[in-house]
């Protein structure tokens, strides 16, 4: 049996996965009208406990999971795509990878922060609609609406890359983003992570869900409405 190493931990591979289901259900419950326009904005809150919980993670969690172990330097970048290297194997994200994953953060946290601002005219309002000036939620309204433009160019791009390195380079990535492992023709024992924190990764997880649940409720604005 081939020696497996593990390099991504549960808790990035869960967030992983998650991340993805919810910007699929946010695309799908978007188009929809009544009841699924609620859950559309319930999922937009998901996102930003999902993002605010990678950015910790990415400050605190696994190695490979650290901003600092995989965010590339413009030397590290050009080598990478340096033709002579082009076979070469990372063990967590390479290059071009990390750029995607600090791309769609920021995308991702632009179109759920946005949303906060916003009313569709006639289903739901965000928990922060009327508490900004007119020409900011017109700012707001033209982000949340133009931002999943870039995520869906982002994402076509993502399954690109995929493939390529399925088909191509003979890489498969999205196997070790399932099981965690990487075997020993891929990556040495020294680049392997010992455990997933997840005890760490239970305490940031509620940290994270309690935050937005002040932000989106507790702490929202109460807008008092006029009528005439």
């Amino acid at each position: 049996m081939t020696e497996k190493h593990l390099i991504w931990d549960l808790p990035l591979r869960i967030f992983h996965w998650s991340f993805a289901l919810t910007i699929l259900a946010c695309w799908y419950t978007s188009e929809q009208e009544g009841d699924l326009v609620d859950l559309h904005m319930k999922l937009g809150f998901l996102a930003i406990s999902l993002i605010i919980f990678r950015i910790l993670w990415g400050l605190i969690g696994p190695k490979h999971a650290r901003f600092s172990q995989f965010i590339p330097s413009p030397k590290t970048l050009i080598n990478y795509l340096h033709p002579e290297k082009e076979s070469k194997t990372t063990a967590g994200h390479n290059p071009l990878g990390a750029l995607m994953v600090i791309l769609m953060i920021v995308l991702i946290t632009l179109q759920a922060v946005s949303g906060l601002f916003i009313n569709d005219d006639i289903f739901s309002s965000g928990p922060y609609y009327g508490s900004i000036g007119n020409e900011l939620e017109k700012i707001m309204f033209f982000l949340h609406h133009n931002t999943f433009d870039f995520m869906i160019a982002a994402i076509a791009l993502h399954l690109a890359a995929i493939a390529y390195y399925w088909r191509i380079k003979k890489q498969n990535l999205v196997l070790p983003m399932i099981t965690g492992n990487k075997s020993a023709k891929q990556v040495s024992a020294v680049d392997a992570i010992p455990h997933s924190k997840l005890i760490l990764a239970c305490v940031v997880a509620v940290c994270c869900i309690g935050f937005v649940y002040w932000l989106v409720v507790l702490n929202a604005p109460v807008i008092e409405e006029f009528y005439y």
